[in-house]
């Protein structure tokens, strides 16, 4: 008897460890953001993905604050068959529908089952017929009496909507499910009316513009009251993500520009930091109480509800009366709801940058020691915080926890620049492509360090992870001297945006261990092997130029990896001189090189790809093509051991799937 008790607690241990272990995620939203592409294409996913489907109304929207992965029982899957036809709950609210649609469109992608495309371009519908003609949208949609029909930014559910539609009206990949043209214009149209409202919406105090309350009238735009204890007012946290949409616009309009200029100087006014938020926790972890502590110095924090004209923080119960301070509501409310937040602070961070970038100029409010060790320009005239790129990397801080954004101003910098494994989350952002370059001579011969010269010549060296390069030129001028690079990368999750790579030899060298890097609308000329390395690589919309006859790539891509280099919508091109190049050869047996709707010159030799008198890299390297153009895309003419891909195996290269990483959607910031 004693035996068998032993079993059977071993046995129900057993099952609990695999309960756990099959409940990892234990939040929908949480499933919904897995970085395992591949995930959505298991029977698990699928499973979760029915009741997805049936917890969505045919009205094309979701209610809010469901577990979608939790089991229905058959009398809970009829009840929600039934309460489909109605418009029951429908809402944005907490991220309802926009996460949904989100789950639909990685299902999609990996199982190109044509009920889940229905469903996202149902949930879009719903977004698209729930906007008000002023560009606004409300909680719930049909609408539901109540502060509900008010326009919502409340838990930033008006932006998430325009984070869905921005996407799909500028026709990027992010999302695997491409609508209708009319569908694409119907996009466009609702998120620029949304940047209307926005901008009418923006609060003035004494014809100043501030902030953004989090429900605004759907007929007047006034600041609107919500729940008992949501009173008008303005949000020191609803407003970030306003701000940040904002920022976020290319070439913005004079009016988008004293929006944030407003909205900035709003933030640095309101910020506090004379108090710390102390939480008290049970044994469960649960909070059962809030204290604000008074603290010198410490970080910036933002109340939620301030006074409208006088920015004067304030707390309500559920009687609707103001209190002063956070002690004097009861426990439910006090402990229960967030009062203050630090999101303020990203605004604060990002606005030097987006300033310059934007030609606006910088008050002395933002000249806080938040800013110089955030942001530095460098300048050669001596205008800026330094005269050398070099010097503003030493003057970052190790590992940071927020971006440090290098800006460089205009001017041919003779310098040898390395960004090292310690400065991660690096911005080194120039004033522009073509008159901001970075420029240096080093080659094999002048290194003399032996056979492994090469990693030591590059203009640039990026080893820090999470660093983004845009609006530069990075040249290694030594000429045909051999091996030379422009740009060595060994860090991860680099992003490189509308830059021109110059060199001969191994102009760009891509490496790290599992490393991914993303890099969008750049110009790449070299000789031999000018991309290569063993890091996972998209180029998007590049123009890849080749100087001489020789090879465009050299992979060397660990076995074990699933992308290599792929270049999408790039456009191949060459010197007259360069009439015999080949697509790639392997560096490495296990090569992985993939070019997908690309405009191939016709300095693409035919046959298309080399082995490198490598036997073996013809059993085990991948080099393919996919609806390519181009007097160079010569399908049958290719060498047998390459690939032409078929529609579904090129549907699994998407930015998502090639650059999926534990910082999910890195690629995108």
């Amino acid at each position: 008897m004693i035996q068998l008790k032993k079993h059977l607690v071993l046995f129900l241990c057993i099952c609990s460890c695999i309960v756990n272990a099959q409940n990892t995620y234990k939040r929908w939203p949480d499933i919904i953001r897995k970085n395992d592409a591949s995930w959505f294409g298991t029977p698990e996913a699928k499973k979760i993905a029915e009741n997805v489907l049936l917890y969505q109304r045919n009205i094309g929207g979701w209610p809010k604050n469901i577990q979608m992965q939790d089991e229905l029982t058959p009398k809970q899957q009829k009840d929600l068959l039934e309460i489909k036809k109605t418009t029951e709950e429908t809402t944005t609210d907490n991220g309802a529908t926009t996460q949904e649609m989100l789950f639909m469109s990685k299902m999609y992608a990996q199982t190109k089952d044509d009920r889940y495309k229905e469903s996202f371009l149902k949930g879009l519908n719903y977004l698209l017929e729930a906007q008000y003609a002023n560009g606004g949208w409300p909680q719930f949609y049909p609408l539901k009496k109540g502060y509900y029909t008010h326009i919502t930014y409340n838990d930033d559910s008006m932006v998430n909507i325009m984070n869905v539609i921005r996407p799909i009206g500028e026709e990027t990949d992010y999302y695997s499910i491409k609508p209708s043209k009319e569908v694409v214009e119907k996009c466009k149209k609702a998120f620029d009316k949304g940047v209307d409202c926005i901008l009418k919406t923006q609060y003035k105090q004494n014809r100043v513009l501030t902030a953004w309350c989090a429900q605004h009238d759907e007929v007047t735009l006034a600041p609107a009251n919500a729940r008992a204890f949501e009173l008008k007012s303005l949000s020191g946290y609803e407003s970030v993500k306003i701000v940040l949409l904002l920022m976020s616009i290319e070439k913005p309009s004079p009016e988008i520009i004293a929006a944030v200029k407003g909205a900035n100087a709003w933030f640095e006014k309101t910020k506090i930091t004379n108090l710390e938020e102390k939480r008290v926790l049970n044994d469960n972890g649960k909070i059962i109480d809030k204290k604000m502590i008074p603290t010198q110095n410490a970080n910036p924090i933002w109340a939620r509800f301030m006074d409208l004209e006088t920015n004067e923080p304030f707390f309500c119960d559920r009687d609707g009366i103001r209190k002063k301070s956070l002690d004097q509501i009861g426990d439910e409310r006090r402990n229960g709801y967030s009062w203050y937040s630090d999101a303020g602070k990203e605004v604060l961070q990002k606005f030097p940058a987006w300033a310059v970038k934007n030609g606006v100029k910088v008050s002395s409010a933002v000249t806080s020691d938040q800013k110089k060790t955030n942001y530095f320009v460098v300048a050669q005239d001596g205008s800026g915080d330094f005269t050398k790129i070099q010097d503003a990397v030493y003057a970052s801080p190790a590992f940071p926890y927020e971006n440090v954004t290098i800006y460089i101003k205009n001017g041919v910098y003779n310098e040898k620049v390395q960004i090292p494994e310690c400065n991660t989350n690096i911005i080194l952002q120039g004033e522009s492509r073509e008159n901001t370059i970075i420029a240096f001579d080093d080659n094999f011969k002048k290194i003399n360090l032996g056979r492994n010269s090469t990693f030591y010549t590059s203009t640039l060296l990026v080893a820090g992870d999470d660093c983004k390069i845009s609006n530069l030129t990075i040249k290694n001028t030594s000429g045909e001297n051999g091996q030379a690079m422009a740009l060595s990368i060994t860090g991860n999750r680099v992003k490189v945006v509308n830059c021109t790579l110059s060199g001969n030899q191994d102009t760009l060298y891509l490496s790290g261990t599992d490393a991914k890097h993303y890099f969008k609308d750049c110009y790449i000329e070299g000789t031999t092997d000018f991309i290569f390395g063993r890091a996972t690589a998209l180029f998007e919309n590049c123009t890849i130029h080749s100087i001489k006859s020789s090879y465009i790539t050299a992979a060397s891509t660990p076995q074990e990896t699933a992308f290599g280099f792929v270049f999408k919508n790039c456009k191949l091109t060459a010197n007259p001189a360069a009439t015999d190049v080949y697509l790639g050869r392997p560096w490495r047996i296990y090569a992985k090189t993939v070019y997908i709707d690309c405009e191939m010159g016709n300095q693409i030799k035919p046959e298309g790809w080399q082995n490198w008198s490598k036997p073996d890299a013809e059993k085990n390297s991948f080099y393919a093509e996919y609806n390519c153009k181009g007097e160079g895309f010569q399908p049958n003419k290719r060498v047998s051991w390459s690939h032409q891909l078929s529609k579904k195996e090129a549907s699994k290269y998407t930015i998502e799937n090639i650059l999926q990483d534990k910082i999910k959607n890195w690629y995108l910031q």
